[in-house]
């Protein structure tokens, strides 16, 4: 048990040179990951199990923290969110950190990289990629991973082409192969032709081109050649994150999701804990509006705190509004929570998962209870909050007339829409192939949502991955779409994409 406390001390002291090195390298966001490990090292549910492996088993604490890495591994890899997958790397990157300390051992391999190469491997874990000497990484192919992993993110960061996921990549090369890394079509070369690598050195220099064009588009608005405006936002999962937001001009929040909050302590995040987090977004955004959604946690996404039922069918189970609208006491404190932040700028509070007017209603019950409350209290907060949902399942798209009667606007998840409405599980190899945000009944679902939307003269967003698909951007501002809200790094593309668009143009031509 003291050699465990030791390791530990030792691992927390190297994470924080990490997050250091990080944050002069790649910068807040991305050296946040170092932050999170160092919250996973301390969480006590972690920590817990080893110790009682110990106690309970008589076992050194290496076996120990291995067998808590596997159980805890298996449980992220099992989630059907590819966010919480790719966390699964995350527990072995720290579980590995805390063993290298009991043993003394050391792994020297990326200090020994003293001349420009590619790297190959099953996977990267985080403290691999920053352990590297940039000025030798050319690019990393791994066997595991999505784009989601912390690697996939700290590569991204560092303007490294990436590409993972590669089944049997280690099979088909050896040390000394000439590679090819296509990072923006997921594509590998081994050993090229003279052709190939001439063809591939001209597409750098283009990209690197494009690049630079794409800066210029900082500060200029996103408008139609006809002058029809949208609202290009970006998808946050922490506050860390708006640094890339900022960096690429986004106009505002279209979706912070809250889950961090919950995820990795063992106890429930109190109110000022989650007034802070809310009330930094607000104020750092200055006046741009900030939507946030509601707690959507249950059946994949593992909530300790909680203590949630394991479900056969998770996305069809307990989670999200559900949740919140059984357990209204943990709802009624992020409600207050969201509120008390509302002063600070211009706040959208989004519910997900709805499926009947009668939640969309019960909800809003709850945040005029907490109005009330605060007002008792003389705790001010903003009467200009909007209220919205997201349209993620095919029944509440089919019932939007009806929503947008009740509500300010809509956010479209294309992501769950569009497994619901084709009936497929998108992280299934066997079935992934079907899932397709293109189909004519997604697109449809998105249509009538846009129509009924402004019928009732509220606005609509899109804030799944569609939102940032170039092929679908005519299609949505040919519907008549407000918002599109993506990953940071891809608005300066769609903002090129919507200044050479004519949306009446765009109109004539839909055809789903």
């Amino acid at each position: 048990m003291a050699r465990l406390e030791g390791a530990k001390d030792q691992a927390l002291s190297e994470l924080a040179d990490l997050y250091e090195q990080a944050l002069a390298e790649v910068g807040e966001n991305e050296a946040a990951i170092f932050e999170v490990h160092q919250m996973m090292l301390e969480d006590e549910d972690f920590l817990g199990r080893i110790r009682e492996i110990i106690t309970e088993e008589k076992v050194n604490a290496e076996y120990a923290v291995e067998t808590t890495r596997d159980e805890y591994a298996a449980l992220f890899a099992s989630m059907d969110d590819a966010y919480m997958q790719e966390r699964a790397a995350d527990i072995v990157d720290i579980s590995r950190r805390l063993i290298q300390k009991l043993t003394g051992q050391r792994d020297k391999f990326w200090a020994e990289i003293q001349a420009p190469v590619i790297v190959a491997a099953r996977d990267l874990l985080p403290s691999d990629t920053m352990q590297i000497d940039k000025k030798y990484l050319m690019g990393i192919i791994t066997e595991v991973g999505g784009e989601t992993s912390h690697s996939s993110i700290l590569a991204r960061a560092l303007q490294i082409p990436a590409v993972v996921g590669i089944e049997g990549l280690l099979e088909n090369l050896s040390p000394g192969d000439t590679v090819i890394v296509d990072g923006a079509g997921g594509n590998v070369f081994v050993n090229p032709s003279v052709e190939q690598k001439e063809e591939w050195l001209q597409k750098q220099a283009e990209h690197q081109e494009r690049i630079a064009k794409l800066q210029k588009l900082v500060g200029t608005e996103s408008v139609t050649k006809d002058g029809v405006r949208v609202r290009l936002a970006a998808n946050i999962g922490t506050p860390d994150d708006l640094d890339a937001v900022l960096e690429n001009d986004a106009e505002g929040i279209g979706l912070f999701r809250t889950e961090f909050l919950y995820m990795f302590n063992s106890t429930l995040p109190s109110e000022e804990v989650q007034f802070q987090a809310y009330k930094s977004v607000l104020e750092r955004m200055k006046g741009e509006p900030v939507i946030i959604r509601t707690l959507d946690v249950g059946g994949d996404k593992e909530v300790p705190s909680l203590n949630l039922p394991q479900e056969l069918n998770p996305f069809l189970g307990y989670r999200a509004i559900r949740v919140c609208l059984d357990q209204t006491d943990i709802f009624k404190t992020q409600l207050r929570a969201l509120l008390r932040a509302s002063v600070y700028g211009k706040l959208g509070i989004m519910f997900p998962m709805i499926t009947s007017v009668a939640e969309v209603r019960q909800a809003k019950e709850l945040v005029e209870e907490v109005k009330s409350e605060l007002t008792s209290a003389g705790i001010p907060y903003s009467s200009d909050v909007e209220i919205g949902v997201m349209i993620e399942t095919p029944a509440a798209a089919m019932i939007t007339d009806q929503l947008a009667k009740e509500v300010d606007f809509f956010s479209i998840g294309t992501n769950d829409l569009t497994q619901y409405t084709l009936a497929v599980d998108r992280m299934n190899p066997q079935v992934a192939h079907i899932y397709d945000t293109h189909h004519p009944a997604v697109l449809r679902l998105v249509q009538r949502t846009i129509e009924n939307g402004h019928r009732e003269g509220i606005w609509v967003g899109i804030c799944g991955e569609a939102a940032a698909d170039l092929a679908l951007t005519e299609t949505f501002i040919g519907m008549g779409i407000d918002e599109l809200s993506m990953n940071a790094g891809s608005i300066l593309e769609v903002r090129q994409k919507v200044q050479a668009i004519n949306a009446a143009e765009a109109k004539e031509k839909l055809d789903i």
